[in-house]
């Protein structure tokens, strides 16, 4: 791959939701994005990068780190040097996406090709339910006939969370249900909502005690698969999630980019623990690589661009309940952004 003479641009979109999305914490009424492009005057290749909110990742933190290594990228330090001069985060997922399309772009090779990933099939995907009142949320499972896996936002009250988990599993009996609790619980309260979620047959408990709090879990019975998703931004982290997480959940814009959730991947494995793609939602040209990155995983959560109110023109597709992306959305084959 040469990248020699390189020029590298940033566009700035915010992308509206089509109705507000609550998690623990937050709401959310639309994504602001990066996309960084790198070009050699005849090819191109493309990231798109949202960033890790609950790390003040952000937009303006995005621009400036890379801007801060413009000189760098475009002088041809290339995407092996990227990675030690620039720490996990969103702005090395665009520049480290966009050196793996313009890879592909460069060698007429598809990126799992370059990868070593064996030709993509369709995943099952997760569909997701923001927090809202149990009887929404019970009537927007029913709603989603495309999903045959959902996935429930929870938010740290007890009664409240027990109550959605019921009335959805209820609503879709016919589907794999997972919770995430995004860091709103501790022991104790999760000791009490941990026999609801047997009862509803919940498949999957993610992030259920925040960041710094792992150390909690020792000791605690659990018959649900245990996902780190905020306890788990890179590698470093992974070693720590042993006999107190099953699953690790890999995003892009917490590692930093596809190379560094490859190798997230299969560190995990070699851990003993399940793998996970998921999402901080965004276009089809983030969920693309992440994609790649979902034929490695045993859980796939990759429903990123079905909260948006638009999509890009080239986009991934969603049918019967899974998710296919076509090479023309991002890799070997030139399209439209």
């Amino acid at each position: 791959m040469s990248t020699d003479r390189l020029t590298m641009s940033i566009a700035v979109e915010d992308l509206k939701l089509n109705k507000p999305f609550r998690i623990t914490g937050h709401l959310f009424t639309s994504t602001p994005v990066a996309v960084v492009t790198l070009s050699d005057g005849e090819n191109a290749g493309r990231g798109e990068a949202t960033g890790v909110y609950y790390l003040d990742d952000n937009l303006d933190t995005m621009i400036a780190a890379l801007e801060d290594v413009r000189g760098d990228i475009e002088a041809g330090i290339g995407r092996a040097g990227l990675q030690d001069r620039l720490p996990a985060g969103g702005a090395r997922n665009a520049l480290d996406c966009a050196y793996w399309e313009l890879e592909s772009r460069q060698t007429g090779r598809a990126v799992w090709d370059l990868a070593g990933i064996g030709e993509p099939r369709p995943l099952l995907t997760a569909f997701t339910l923001g927090a809202e009142a149990p009887d929404l949320m019970a009537n927007a499972a029913a709603d989603y006939s495309i999903a045959r896996a959902l996935k429930l936002k929870l938010t740290g009250d007890l009664a409240v969370d027990s109550e959605r988990v019921r009335v959805v599993s209820r609503a879709r009996p016919d589907c794999w249900l997972g919770v995430d609790a995004n860091q709103g619980y501790d022991v104790k309260a999760l000791a009490k909502l941990l026999p609801v979620l047997e009862a509803a047959g919940v498949s999957l408990l993610e992030q259920p005690l925040p960041r710094g709090a792992e150390a909690d879990l020792d000791g605690f019975k659990c018959s649900i698969p245990i996902a780190a998703d905020e306890s788990a931004l890179t590698r470093a982290d992974l070693s720590g999630l042993v006999g107190r997480f099953d699953v690790v959940n890999i995003k892009l814009d917490k590692s930093g980019g596809l190379t560094e959730a490859l190798a997230m991947a299969e560190t995990a494995r070699q851990l003993g623990l399940d793998v996970m793609v998921g999402n901080m939602t965004g276009s089809s040209l983030a969920m693309a690589p992440a994609f790649i990155l979902g034929q490695l995983c045993d859980i796939v959560d990759l429903d990123g661009p079905t909260f948006l109110a638009q999509d890009r023109e080239l986009s991934i597709e969603y049918r019967d309940g899974t998710v296919w992306c076509p090479e023309t959305v991002w890799g070997r084959c030139i399209g439209a952004a």
